[in-house]
C-alpha cells in the first residue's frame, strides 16, 4: 500500500528508484553531498514519497569503498598469535611491479598489535594455553591508548575458535565496541588472508554501521536491506564492512543482466560510468565472482562479484601537467564537482563533454549553486578552457576532446583486462551502459574494443539502484573441510560438516 525505494549512493550521485503505491516508477538522481540536506538517500525519500507510507527501502552504498580509498575507517588493534605480529606486513610476497628494485608496500590498516599468548595445531592440539591475564593487560593497554576496534586472528582459529572466542570476550569486556574475529569473518584456512579480511571487517564496519543506523533512524520501522558485493541482499543490521566494498557496483551487474536479457542478449560486458570511477565487468550466461580480490591496495578473501574499477569516471580532474594531458585519477566528487556544477571545481571529463555538446545544460536537472537549483554554467567551462589554451597553445576544443579519448583509452584499456586479455572475443558482445556518464561515451568505447552493439536501457542512468529492487536476499557461506575427497559427497554435506 506504500512506496518501495531501491537506492544506490554513489561517491557523486545517489540514484533512486521507486515504486509508486499504484504500481508506476519514478526515478530521482540527487547529488551525494549537498548543503541542502544531510543525506541524499533521506532526502530523496522525502521528495518522493512525502507523507505517505513507505513499506521497504533497499540501499547500496560507496560508504565502505570510500573509507577504504581514503584510509578514513576506525583505527584498529590486531590481537594475533604470539610471534606472527609481522605476518600479515609480510603478507604472501608477491609482486605486482616484477622488476621494481624499491618495493613499497601500502600502509596497513591496523595501528597497533597485540600478541596473544597462545597456540593450537592443526590438528586441535593445545601447544600452549591461552594466558588470559596477558591477553587482557596486552589489550587493556591498546584501549587506554584509544583504540575501541579489535581484530583477532589466532592461528589455526578458522578450525578450533575456542581461543578466539575467549580473546573476544575479554576484548567485550574491555569496552571494545567493534570485534571483528576470524572465524566469523572468513572462515577458511590461510593465516594471512584471513587476517586480512578479519582487519578490513574491523575497519570498515563502525562506519558503514554509523550510516546504516542514520539511515535506519531516519526511516523509523520501514523494513531496510543493503547490498552486499556479492550480489545479493541483506537485513541493514547483518550488513558487515567485508561485505560492503562492492555494495553498489554489485547492484549494476543485477541490473545489467536482468534488462539484457529481457530485450534478448546474454553475451555482455558491463559499462557502468559514474562521477568518481567506472566499473567494467563480462557477463556470458553467469554471474562471475571471485573469492580473493585487492581493493585499494589491501587483500580481501570474501565472495564478491568480479568488478574492475579504474579511476575515470565524469568527475575525473583533467589537467596540463607540463609536458601532456592527464586525467584523473583524482576526481572533483561531488563537492566542490566539475567547474560547471557551481562549486568552485576544476575542469573534468563533464565539462570537457559540455564544451564539445556531448552535454547540453538544458537538458541536465538544475541541481547546482548555493540552492541547489541551478542549471549546468557552460560559461565558466569555456572561460576555464580558454585560460588553459592560452596556457599549453592547444585550442579549446582540441583540448576538450583529446581529455575525453584519454578518459575512453583508459575504459577501454579496463574492459579488454576483464575479457579480451581473459580469451573472450567481445566483438559478438553487447556493451550495456550503466551511470550517468556511460552513454556519453558508449560509441567510442564500444569502437575502441571492437563491440558493434550498444544497449542503453530507459533506467540507465540508475540502473544499480533498478539491479538493488530486482537482487535477491543471500547468504553465501563458506567453510574448510578437513576430510578424505571420498567422503564429500556435495558442497551441502561439506558445509554441514
Amino acid at each position: 500500500m506504500g512506496w518501495t525505494f531501491w537506492i544506490d549512493r554513489g561517491g557523486t550521485f545517489t540514484d533512486i528508484v521507486a515504486q509508486r503505491p499504484d504500481g508506476g516508477i519514478a526515478t530521482l538522481k540527487l547529488l551525494s553531498t549537498a548543503p541542502g540536506y544531510a543525506d541524499a538517500a533521506v532526502e530523496g525519500i522525502a521528495r518522493l514519497a512525502g507523507d505517505d507510507p513507505v513499506d521497504a527501502v533497499r540501499m547500496g552504498t560507496t560508504v565502505a569503498t570510500n573509507a577504504l580509498l581514503t584510509r578514513t575507517g576506525e583505527p584498529v588493534v590486531l590481537a594475533i598469535t604470539r610471534g606472527f605480529g609481522d605476518a600479515l606486513r609480510i603478507g604472501h610476497q608477491a609482486r605486482p611491479r616484477l622488476f621494481d628494485r624499491h618495493i613499497v608496500l601500502p600502509e596497513p590498516l591496523y595501528g597497533a598489535v597485540v600478541e596473544i599468548d597462545e597456540r593450537v595445531t592443526a590438528e586441535g592440539t593445545v601447544l600452549r594455553e591461552l594466558d588470559e591475564a596477558a591477553a587482557r593487560a596486552g589489550l587493556s593497554a591498546s584501549f587506554a591508548e584509544g583504540y575501541r576496534v579489535v581484530a583477532i586472528v589466532l592461528m589455526h582459529g578458522y578450525r578450533f575458535p575456542a581461543h578466539e572466542n575467549r580473546v573476544a570476550e575479554i576484548a567485550r569486556a574491555i569496552g571494545f565496541t567493534q570485534v571483528s574475529v576470524s572465524h566469523e569473518v572468513a572462515a577458511l584456512i590461510r593465516l594471512v588472508p584471513r587476517g586480512d579480511t578479519t582487519v578490513v571487517d574491523a575497519y570498515l564496519s563502525p562506519v558503514v554501521r554509523r550510516y546504516v543506523d542514520r539511515i535506519g533512524d531516519a526511516l523509523g520501522t520501514t523494513p531496510l536491506l543493503f547490498m552486499q558485493s556479492n550480489g545479493g541482499l541483506v537485513a541493514a543490521r547483518d550488513f558487515r564492512g567485508k561485505d560492503a566494498i562492492l555494495s553498489g557496483p554489485a547492484g549494476g551487474i543485477v541490473g545489467m543482466v536482468a534488462t539484457a536479457r529481457a530485450a534478448g542478449f546474454d553475451r555482455l560486458i558491463g559499462f557502468d560510468m559514474g562521477g568518481t570511477s567506472t566499473d567494467v565487468s563480462h557477463y556470458a550466461g553467469a554471474f562471475e565472482r571471485t573469492a580473493e580480490t585487492e581493493v585499494a591496495g589491501v587483500r580481501i578473501r570474501v565472495p564478491m562479484l568480479a568488478i574492475d574499477t579504474v579511476a575515470a569516471g565524469g568527475g575525473s580532474i583533467c589537467r596540463w601537467d607540463g609536458t601532456r594531458l592527464r586525467v584523473g585519477p583524482e576526481s572533483a566528487g561531488a563537492v566542490p564537482g566539475p567547474a560547471a556544477y557551481r562549486g568552485g571545481g576544476p575542469l573534468t571529463v563533464t565539462d570537457a563533454n559540455i564544451l564539445l555538446g556531448t552535454i547540453q545544460p538544458d537538458h541536465f536537472p538544475a541541481l547546482f549553486g548555493p540552492g541547489g537549483d541551478q542549471p549546468l554554467d557552460r560559461a565558466i567551462v569555456a572561460a576555464k578552457f580558454d585560460a588553459l589554451s592560452a596556457e599549453t597553445g592547444i585550442a579549446p576544443i582540441t583540448l576538450a576532446s583529446g581529455f575525453v579519448e584519454i578518459a575512453v583509452a583508459t575504459m577501454a584499456r579496463a574492459i579488454r583486462s576483464v575479457s579480451i586479455e581473459r580469451g573472450h572475443d567481445v566483438t559478438d558482445y553487447t556493451l550495456v551502459c550503466m551511470g550517468g556518464a556511460a552513454g556519453q561515451h558508449a560509441c567510442r568505447v564500444a569502437a575502441a574494443l571492437g563491440i558493434g552493439r550498444v544497449l542503453i536501457s530507459p533506467y540507465a542512468g540508475v540502473l544499480s539502484a533498478l539491479g538493488i529492487g530486482l537482487a535477491d536476499v543471500r547468504v553465501v557461506r563458506e567453510a574448510t573441510v578437513d576430510a578424505p575427497l571420498a567422503t564429500v559427497t556435495t558442497a551441502a554435506d561439506a558445509l554441514a560438516a
